[in-house]
């Protein structure tokens, strides 16, 4: 088994102190000068330690004030609550707000409502054959206790949806998914892709994400009872901000 180096073992010592709860969300970790005495290592050494810990997420080093153990709680997300059966008039929840007002936390969104050709992705999912083919997309920014958490935006096939709610700006109260049931276009099966990058520019700018933090970019496709894709939602989630659960059964 290979030595680690001597960056990676300071590193591995840290990130023990901070799972273990030694050093707590908040928390100042010591300065470089007492890194340096206290591991017999020098300066770059204790740089190198420190840069893969921000890369994962676990410190925020902040100019001329020192570096802190990152708050961290993620928001738990079960994206198989979005199929749970609701009686008489009750609307099929957000499955955002549905997880963030569980943990007793406050949702929030802004949204902004488009008619736009669709990215070559979305069109494809969404079976659009036509070149000049239009979408629907609802642009959602959305805020856990008034900090940017993640983006959303869903596309509808335009034709779909032209006379309905779904093309007017601001939130739907009984939720899009009962507007397309109200349509006809209930969805009654979801194919989701879960993928993971390094954000764009734009993503970091407007989830205020701190340098190192990778995003998890998750798509659901939901279809309606006759196999035909009547939606797909983009999900952009911090990763340091999310965790996804999804629970099985076998029947």
């Amino acid at each position: 088994m290979a030595r680690s180096s001597l960056y990676q073992q300071v590193a591995a010592e840290l990130r023990k102190a901070i799972y273990s709860g030694e050093f707590r969300p908040g928390d100042q970790i010591p300065t470089e000068t007492e890194l340096m005495d206290g591991h017999q290592v020098s300066r770059n050494t204790v740089r190198l330690a420190l840069g893969e810990l921000e890369n994962e997420g676990l410190i925020l080093r902040m100019r001329r004030r020192g570096t802190f153990v990152r708050e961290r709680r993620p928001l738990l997300m079960r994206p198989q609550d979005e199929l749970l059966p609701l009686g008489g008039d009750l609307p099929r929840f957000d499955a955002f707000v549905h997880a963030v007002t569980s943990e007793g936390r406050v949702a929030e969104q802004n949204i902004e409502v488009q008619i736009v050709q669709p990215p070559h992705d979305v069109a494809t999912r969404l079976e659009l054959v036509e070149d000049d083919a239009l979408t629907v997309v609802r642009r959602r920014l959305r805020y856990v206790d008034g900090q940017p958490y993640n983006t959303n935006d869903s596309y509808y096939p335009l034709k779909l949806v032209a006379d309905s709610e779904i093309v007017r700006p601001g939130n739907i109260t009984r939720g899009a998914n009962r507007v397309l049931e109200e349509l006809g276009h209930p969805q009654v099966r979801f194919v989701d892709d879960i993928s993971a990058r390094m954000p764009t520019p734009d993503e970091s700018t407007r989830l205020q994400l701190e340098p190192g933090t990778p995003v998890v970019v998750y798509v659901r496709v939901g279809y309606d009872p006759d196999e035909a894709p009547v939606r797909v939602a983009v999900s952009v989630l911090p990763a340091d901000k999310h965790l996804i659960r999804y629970e099985l059964e076998r029947h």
